[in-house]
Parts: C-alpha cells; structure tokens; sequence
C-alpha cells in the first residue's frame, strides 16, 4: 500500500473550510483512491468547501489528477453559476473556477502536470493558507 498520509482540519472564514495536507511523494495508481475516499468522507460529515494542501507532494499521475477531478465533480453544486452551460461557458472565456475545491502549493512539478493537463483552467492554486481560506 502506498505511504501516502492525509491529515484532515477545519478551517474558518467566511465559510468553514475542509482541509486535506497530503503528505507522501506522489498521487498515483497506488493511492488516488485514498484521497478520493478520505474526501468523500469529508463530504459525508457536511464538507462542501475543499482546499487540497499539496505542499509536500513531489509528483501527480493521471490517476492522481482523475482522483482531484472526481473530487470536482463531487463537489459541484446545483446552482445556476455552476450548472453545465455555465461552467462550459466559464472554461472558454477563463472566468470560470471551482467555488468549492481549491489547491495550496502544489511543487513546481505538479504546477507544470496541472498546467499541462487544463486543471489550472477551473482550480484556483494559492501560495498560502490565509489567502486560500479567504477565497471560500
């Protein structure tokens, strides 16, 4: 099994915030399945605001970017700003970006697989705690 650890906290602002610190490596075939589970439990207990804290992750394979897609798809609501059209709309003209899930410090490596990939299109990545809770 993978050495891949998730730690879980609540955070406040202006809405309470579910924070997830991935420590381990890498998100890969091996362990995607262990962030999906530990977000869906978060989900499970009332978590609708997500924030990933990838600060110690060194690399993220297609398993690791599905397993942070499902977590999107998981998380959208049914308001009007997030329903298909919109968010289609949002993707080609750059103004739209996930409300409730967002990424902290991800390395420079995962930087660049998010940016390759489109994720950095509709996830917000912030350089530091105070300003991610802040952007909920």
């Amino acid at each position: 099994m993978s050495g891949l650890q998730i730690s879980v906290s609540q955070e406040q602002g202006r809405v309470p915030v579910t924070v997830l610190r991935i420590e381990g490596d890498v998100i890969d075939a091996n362990s995607y399945q262990k962030l999906e589970a530990q977000a869906r439990a978060a989900m499970e207990a009332g978590a609708r605001d997500l924030l990933l804290d990838l600060t110690k992750m060194k690399y993220i394979s297609s398993a690791g970017l599905r397993a942070i897609h499902t977590i999107f798809l998981l998380l959208r609501g049914d308001t009007p700003g997030e329903s298909d059209e919109t968010m289609k709309k949002g993707l080609m003209d750059g103004s739209f970006k996930s409300p409730h899930l967002k990424l902290l410090n991800p390395s420079p490596a995962v930087t660049e697989t998010l940016r390759a990939m489109g994720f950095d299109m509709f996830l917000e990545v912030h350089r530091n705690l105070k300003d991610a809770i802040a952007s909920f």
